[in-house]
């Protein structure tokens, strides 16, 4: 249900008001209150390590709980994007990250607690400082690194998550990496749960 649905009732005077169509503001009639309904928006980042391995997170929550994921999280408010994404990495898989890049955007539907919220997701794409670090495990399951050239988007959380893979699949053609032509001998850490 969208997030329009939740108001019957004008939240300035107390007036009962008759819910708005999705997307449409709520404008009582008594006192001409208006409410607009924008999408929530969101960050979430392809982190990159030098042997080409994406970092993807397990999610321990609804939406989506047990799914993979890019990890991001909701911006802040007076929050720039930028900086929400350094906030959400570090709070969520306890790394930080450089060369952090734009990747796209795309809408999202995040249903929660019986309401589907419309949110704008940023996608990025960084290198990380450290390729280990403490997870949140209250919001992730578990951390994982995966092949950048056997990943499929299909098996990401969220439709908006497999754009954007399709998004850094064509940007990244475009760019040749040291990693593609060679094989890389490998020394998987504990935090290394591949599933390729």
């Amino acid at each position: 249900m969208h997030p329009s649905r939740q108001f019957h009732h004008c939240p300035r005077c107390g007036k009962p008001i008759t819910p708005p169509k999705d997307g449409a503001p709520m404008i009582c009639a008594a006192c001409n209150f208006q409410l607009y309904f924008n999408p929530a928006v969101a960050v979430a980042v392809f982190i990159q390590r030098d042997d080409g391995r994406i970092l993807l997170i397990r999610r321990a929550n609804d939406p989506g709980a047990g799914l993979l994921a890019p990890p991001g999280g909701f911006i802040n408010i007076g929050e720039c994007a930028e900086a929400a994404v350094h906030r959400e990495i570090l709070e969520e898989v306890g790394i930080r990250l450089s060369d952090l890049r734009f990747l796209c955007s795309q809408p999202n539907d995040y249903f929660f607690s019986g309401v589907t919220y419309p949110v704008l997701d940023l996608f990025f794409t960084a290198r990380p400082l450290e390729t280990e670090g403490d997870f949140n495990s209250e919001e992730v399951h578990a951390v994982e690194w995966h092949s950048a050239k056997t990943l499929r988007g299909e098996v990401l959380a969220f439709q908006s998550m497999r754009a954007a893979w399709q998004a850094w699949l064509e940007a990244d053609a475009k760019t040749p990496r040291p990693w593609v032509d060679r094989e890389v001998s490998l020394s998987p850490s504990s935090s290394d749960r591949l599933a390729d």
